[in-house]
C-alpha cells in the first residue's frame, strides 16, 4: 500500500467494520470525517483525539502538539490536556529526544494545554522518529461541534492558506534541495509558516458563533479535507479554486517539485461551514486570522470550479507530500 492515510473506503470496510462492541456513553464513534471521539460525561462531553507525526522530520515536537489540540479545537473545545509518546530508532542521541520534548513543552504551554503523561522509547520497530498525540478537551454537551453538521445553503470558510504546514515541511527538510531553485527569501518565509499551524483560535470563534461543521486540514489537503466534511455530513460542495488562497511560497514550492497545492497537508487550515458566513468571517479577521469564504454547501455532487470547468472533488488518497519525503 502506499504511503499515508488509507483510504477512506478501506477504512470503512477493512477497519471501522471490526469495532462492533459499543457502549452508550460513546456519543461520536469512528466515522470518514469525523477525527475525534466523544464521550457523554452527564452535562459535560469529553472530547478526544489522536494522531501520529510521520511525514517530517524538522520540528515535529511543535507539529506534534498542533495536529491533536487542531483536531479538539475542530470541535469547537479548547484542549487542556495532552499525552505524548515518542518512539525512535537506536542511535538516537538524548540531545535530540531533549530537543522534540522542549518543542512539545514550548508549543502546549502556548496553547495553555499541559502535557499529562506518554511514553518514551528507544526502539528497533521504528528507522526514524515517530511521535504521536493524544489532545483531551471538555466542554457543554450541547456545544460541540462536529464534522458531520454541514447543511445545504451554507457558506464554506477557510481560514489562512492551502498548503501551509506542507510548505512549512518541505521548505525545512528539503532545505538544500531546494537552495539552488527556489528564492532563498521565499524559503525562509516558507519555514515561518511552522508559526501557524494551530486552529485552536478559530475553533473557539466557529464553536462561539454558531458554525453548523468545522474540519480542520490535514492529510489530503483542502480537497480531502472538503470531501471529508461532504461525506460525514452526506451532503455535496461547490467551491471555486480562484477563491482558495495559495501564498506565492507555496505556488513556488508546489511548481518546483510538482505538486498540487490543494492537495498537500494543510494543519493550520480549518473548514467551516455556517449560515452567516460574512458574521463569522468578520469575526475570524478581527481577530487577526486571515479567512475566505471559497464555496458553499449544496444538496449534491462535489466540484470545484475551475478556468477550465468543473472537476469532481474525489476521496483523498495519499498526500503530495508524500512525493517528495
Amino acid at each position: 500500500m502506499k504511503s499515508g492515510k488509507l483510504p477512506s473506503d478501506v477504512l470503512e470496510q477493512k477497519i471501522f467494520s471490526n469495532f462492533r462492541f459499543k457502549r452508550e456513553e460513546v456519543l461520536v464513534r469512528p466515522q470518514v470525517g469525523e477525527d475525534c471521539s466523544v464521550l457523554d460525561f452527564g452535562d459535560y462531553v469529553c472530547v478526544l483525539s489522536t494522531d501520529p507525526i510521520t511525514g517530517a522530520a524538522n520540528e515535529i515536537g511543535r507539529l506534534a502538539v498542533h495536529i491533536s489540540c487542531n483536531d479538539v479545537a475542530a470541535n469547537g473545545v479548547e484542549p487542556f490536556g495532552l499525552l505524548l509518546t515518542i518512539l525512535a530508532p537506536e542511535g538516537t542521541t538524548l540531545e535530540v529526544l531533549q530537543d522534540i520534548v522542549r518543542q512539545a513543552a514550548e508549543e502546549a504551554a502556548s496553547l495553555r494545554v499541559e502535557i499529562i503523561g506518554g511514553h518514551t522509547e528507544i526502539t528497533q520497530a521504528v528507522n526514524r522518529i515517530v511521535v504521536s498525540t493524544t489532545a483531551i478537551g471538555r466542554v457543554e454537551k450541547d456545544k460541540v461541534v462536529k464534522s458531520a453538521g454541514a447543511l445545504p445553503g451554507d457558506s464554506i470558510i477557510l481560514t489562512k492558506w492551502a498548503g501551509l504546514e506542507g510548505t512549512a515541511i518541505i521548505a525545512h527538510d528539503l532545505a538544500k534541495r531546494l537552495d539552488d531553485r527556489v528564492d532563498g527569501r521565499l524559503l525562509e518565509n516558507a519555514r515561518s509558516f511552522m508559526e501557524h499551524i494551530s486552529v485552536v483560535k478559530e475553533g473557539m470563534i466557529g464553536g462561539r458563533m454558531g458554525a453548523s461543521a468545522m474540519h480542520d486540514v490535514t492529510e489530503g489537503g483542502v480537497l480531502g479535507a472538503l470531501w471529508e466534511i461532504a461525506e460525514a455530513s452526506e451532503v455535496g460542495i461547490r467551491v471555486y479554486r480562484d477563491r482558495i488562497p495559495v501564498r506565492p511560497e507555496t505556488r513556488a514550492i508546489c511548481e518546483e517539485l510538482g505538486l498540487d497545492p490543494l492537495k498537500l497537508i494543510s494543519s493550520g487550515c480549518m473548514l467551516i461551514t455556517c449560515r452567516d458566513g460574512g458574521k463569522i468571517l468578520k469575526a475570524l479577521r478581527d481577530e487577526g486570522i486571515p479567512a475566505s469564504i471559497i464555496g458553499e454547501v449544496v444538496e449534491e455532487g462535489r466540484t470545484l470550479v475551475t478556468d477550465e470547468g468543473e472537476v469532481p472533488i474525489d476521496s483523498p488518497q495519499s498526500d503530495e507530500l508524500y512525493k517528495v519525503l
